[in-house]
């Protein structure tokens, strides 16, 4: 793992940002991205610090460029700055996590114990995908109200305009449920794929479906031409451990505010 390879990443992570956008602007240090239509939405409606910036003048920038939204959502995608980040923005009550980024390395694993198949959320309000993802998204969210959880589960839709080829995979039980899935983001051009958002739906947790998409993701972006496959994890949570018996390992960290 190169240092050019980290960089491609980052790279990558600020393009799929701008290019799923309803609106971007752009400010001192990086850019504001906004989609009105999902509102709630804090991937889709925050702040991407790409360039040198003041630490210590970040809260204040925040709150001038997101003014009119009821959070503050900020991502500094440099990992040296992001940390000298920490304390001005913890003093101004905004909670931290840090991203790391995980590239796969060796061949793509064997298929896994259930078939995968690519999904849409599509127009049927009523769809598989959809069905599975809004329930999983009230088992994690029971407090919230239908808007948020409406467009956690849409925003998928901005998604298909972040890179040049987004699949939906899901895995399926033996009645034709939807029992698992995960977001695939492809650049063949620049050999380039990001797994993002694994999940699967409580009822068949440690069955091996999660292990099915993981493992067709990989295999569809390796036929795809794209060498580097990298998904993001919570340092602070299980998965990082999960996907790192899997065949991911750590090649550096991103930091992310957030006030609510």
């Amino acid at each position: 793992m190169s240092r050019n390879d980290l960089q491609r990443i980052i790279d990558f992570r600020i393009s799929f940002a701008r290019r799923q956008a309803g609106e971007v602007r752009e400010v001192p240090g990086g850019f504001l991205v906004l989609h009105r239509e999902y509102a709630r939405s804090h991937e889709h409606n925050q702040l991407h610090i790409t360039g040198p910036a003041d630490p210590e003048g970040l809260p204040e920038l925040a709150d001038e460029v997101m003014a009119f939204l009821p959070h503050r959502r900020i991502t500094v995608h440099d990992e040296a700055l992001g940390l000298l980040c920490v304390p001005a923005l913890e003093r101004a009550g905004y909670a931290h996590v840090t991203e790391v980024l995980m590239v796969h390395t060796g061949p793509a694993p064997e298929a896994g114990a259930a078939d995968v198949v690519e999904r849409e959320l599509g127009p049927d309000p009523h769809g598989l995908l959809r069905r599975a993802v809004t329930a999983q998204q009230w088992r994690w969210m029971p407090d919230a109200d239908e808007k948020t959880v409406h467009d956690l589960v849409e925003r998928r839709t901005a998604r298909r305009a972040g890179a040049e080829e987004v699949l939906f995979l899901a895995a399926h039980d033996d009645s034709g449920e939807i029992a698992s899935w995960a977001d695939l983001y492809l650049e063949p051009d620049a050999g380039i794929a990001q797994i993002e958002e694994v999940a699967t739906a409580e009822p068949y947790l440690r069955r091996g479906f999660a292990d099915a998409v993981l493992a067709d993701a990989l295999r569809r972006a390796a036929a795809a031409g794209c060498a580097l496959r990298f998904l993001v994890a919570d340092q602070d949570d299980w998965p990082l451990r999960w996907y790192g018996r899997r065949g991911f390992t750590a090649v550096g960290r991103a930091h992310a505010f957030s006030r609510f």
